[in-house]
């Protein structure tokens, strides 16, 4: 294991990279109150918890997951040939350390009902699979890294259900690697290492979450444009930022239409998102003239939003961009963990989150 220090060997940060660590080094610039008192408290704050120091070049930081011991596990996402890191935030001591400095580009990250760490590895020089770590012996596995044969196009967040399938989305946003699969997909992987397509009725998808019952797969579609999969092709243009709920049935697979829950527009969309014991869905809102959490409930209807960021209209530079968020356990069942540009923060809300993972096992 590397410390912060060490990993400093690591290739220098961007100039861009740099201004956007200052920029946000402790949330400083004026945040707009969180709104839905009966999510949130109109005076709570956003407190840092870790901000980069590693020597890496761009990216952001990704991917929180709380581990049984109350421990929240995030990925640090380098552009380039940079592996990595995964980092473990430690809310007893408040200290930061690096789990590993080679992540295989990690992104979206989820513990297992047996407490093992999943892992999605995307493009860029990356793992472009899905991966299992035993968290005590740092011993790395594939779970899976193909789909009838064919390489994934980059695999970018994931959720489990009761029996411990795994659903994980498959865009693709950076890399020069050639694309072997049609679609860019939401599949399911069983625990016998059986991967089907759940669903490509989505442009980009991105985040992912159930719902409490598991009778709805919530998918972010974040269609930015930018993925260079097809270099003959027509330059990419922006494309659908929305959130969907798909109905699953008995069998854990789609059952009916999707429902279009929030519509962004041209404006960006959401990256990850989390549920909590009542079914309302958190999402972590890129857009730059609103950044923040957006709470809304299974309907679709918007009942907290939480600033990561100022008002910018017409801004044309990320500030406070939230990427992935996460509810701790035990005491902290309430902390909601916020990865925003290059750092980690936590913020107190009022409902607890909802863990399927370890639920009861079917």
């Amino acid at each position: 294991m590397r410390s912060n220090a060490s990993a400093g060997r690591l290739r220098g940060i961007a100039p861009a990279a740099a201004a956007l660590l200052l920029a946000t080094a402790a949330l400083a610039y004026p945040v707009p109150r969180p709104s839905g008192n009966r999510i949130v408290d109109a005076n709570a704050k956003f407190e840092l918890l870790y901000t980069r120091t590693a020597q890496i070049s761009g990216g952001l930081t990704e991917g929180p997951a709380v581990a049984p011991d109350g421990s929240i596990y995030f990925t640090d996402i380098p552009f380039g040939a940079d592996n990595g890191l995964i980092v473990r935030f430690d809310p007893k001591t408040r200290k930061t350390s690096i789990f590993t400095d080679d992540s295989g580009k990690a992104n979206g990250l989820m513990f297992d009902a047996h407490g093992r760490l999943l892992a999605c590895e995307g493009s860029d020089s990356g793992g472009r699979r899905v991966s299992r770590w035993n968290v005590k012996t740092k011993e790395r596995t594939t779970v899976a890294d193909a789909y009838m044969g064919k390489k994934f196009n980059a695999p970018n967040d994931l959720c489990l259900d009761r029996k411990g399938r795994m659903y994980f989305a498959d865009p693709r946003y950076l890399g020069d690697e050639p694309r072997e699969l049609e679609h860019r997909a939401v599949y399911r992987i069983s625990p016998d290492g059986s991967v089907v397509e759940v669903t490509h009725q989505v442009e980009k998808p991105n985040g992912v979450a159930l719902s409490p019952d598991e009778k709805t797969l919530y998918v972010a579609d974040h269609n930015n444009g930018t993925d260079k999969i097809d270099p003959n092709g027509p330059k990419p243009t922006t494309g659908a930022m929305k959130i969907y709920a798909f109905p699953l049935g008995p069998d854990g697979l789609v059952k009916g239409a999707r429902r279009t829950l929030q519509d962004y527009g041209k404006e960006n969309g959401v990256d990850g998102m989390t549920v909590d014991i009542q079914g309302n869905v958190y999402l972590a809102l890129r857009s730059l003239k609103r950044p923040g959490i957006q709470v809304i409930n299974p309907q679709g209807k918007e009942i907290a939003f939480i600033p990561t960021g100022p008002s910018q209209p017409g801004a044309k530079a990320p500030v406070g961009i939230p990427s992935n968020v996460e509810f701790g356990i035990g005491k902290e069942s309430t902390v909601l963990y916020v990865t925003t540009d290059l750092s980690l923060y936590r913020i107190r809300c009022k409902i607890p989150g909802y863990h399927i993972p370890w639920a009861k096992m079917k």
